[in-house]
């Protein structure tokens, strides 16, 4: 993986801010009545008043979309549609990535929609949780095992299972890159974290098992036993300081 320079860095963040706020504003856009297609339409106009930035995901491997919508039991990869109404209650995973002068950012939350039930609320506040136990493991000479194992073991600790089928990736001149980021393994194992390089880091977590299908779309993955699943992810560089959240 090429090393990325402060400028790089800068670069992304800036395209990160602008993911940040669409992440943010998108709070009080979700609610019951709209469609999953609604959001992505959201995005695409907010991205129109930056128009040297564009939709990383749109065609990205043929994905159809910009941006990835994720409901209930969809752990990632949904793909909006007019037809996909979101209730009260629901569990709204958003994911999206940007690109902008040939670098890229790719981030994720999960929003409550309404009154949710106590698990749901338990399971997002666990996984955006783990995501910030990984990050802060993100640091030059440290394992890729280290991030992991320290986002599976507080998700196991707290009841939840981790995705096994599904990882985060470097990124930065490229939306994916090596090397892999599961958010499970064993700390001291995988390839060491170089400063100078930047990944993504997005844990997918499950209130029952970890095992996942795939829909009959081709992109959708869904929990095998329709237990509900939450999604977050940041763009992280990783500096001689210590990880520098690029998309916050």
């Amino acid at each position: 993986m090429k090393r990325l320079e402060r400028n790089d860095f800068l670069t992304m963040h800036e395209a990160g801010k602008v993911a940040c706020r669409i992440l943010q504003s998108l709070k009080k856009f979700i609610k019951p009545g709209i469609s999953t297609k609604d959001i992505e339409v959201f995005f695409d106009n907010y991205l129109k008043g930056y128009p040297e930035m564009s939709a990383a995901f749109k065609g990205f491997s043929g994905y159809p979309a910009s941006l990835c919508v994720s409901v209930n039991e969809e752990v990632i990869h949904g793909i909006p549609s007019f037809d996909k109404l979101i209730k009260d209650g629901d569990v709204v995973s958003v994911d999206l990535g940007i690109e902008y002068k040939t670098l890229f950012v790719d981030t994720a939350y999960t929003y409550l929609v309404g009154k949710t039930s106590p698990q749901a609320k338990k399971l997002v506040k666990i996984t955006h949780e783990a995501l910030h136990k990984g990050i802060a493991r993100a640091i030059p000479g440290s394992k890729i095992g280290d991030v992991g194992s320290a986002i599976q073991e507080f998700i196991e600790k707290n009841g939840f299972s981790v995705v096994r089928k599904f990882v985060g990736h470097g990124i930065g001149k490229d939306l994916h890159l090596r090397p892999e980021v599961p958010n499970f393994g064993k700390k001291g194992e995988g390839e060491i974290i170089e400063e100078g390089t930047a990944l993504a880091i997005e844990p997918m977590v499950c209130a029952g098992s970890y095992d996942v299908e795939i829909a009959k779309d081709g992109w959708t993955a869904l929990t095998k036993d329709g237990s509900l699943a939450a999604h977050f992810e940041h763009t992280v560089a990783i500096t001689k300081r210590g990880p520098w959240i690029l998309t916050k």
